[in-house]
């Protein structure tokens, strides 16, 4: 009897190593996943911007169109700065 309840616990043991080991790769499965897709949104926001500036640099967009947008988006500083706008308002 003491044999069976040896080896019972034992493989209980073992399955609670395999469960461990599972939630594991589930959880690298995740985070390539999200960063996957942040990736993703990454480049997408860099093509759309791409195509803007090369737009506005063409003549086919207005600047002053972009300069208000991003005007009225964006509120750091330092991100204001790389377009030439002045302080935001609130």
């Amino acid at each position: 009897m003491r044999n069976i309840e040896e080896r019972i616990a034992a493989l209980e043991a073992s399955l609670k190593q395999e469960k461990a080991r599972k939630q594991q790769i589930e959880a690298r499965k995740r985070a390539i996943e999200t960063k996957r897709k942040r990736n993703e949104d990454t480049r997408r926001k860099i093509l759309v911007g791409a195509v803007i500036l090369g737009k506005v640099e063409r003549g086919e967009w207005p600047e002053t169109r972009l300069l208000e947008m991003l005007s009225q988006t964006l509120t750091r500083a330092d991100d204001r700065a790389l377009f030439g706008l002045g302080a935001h308002k609130e």
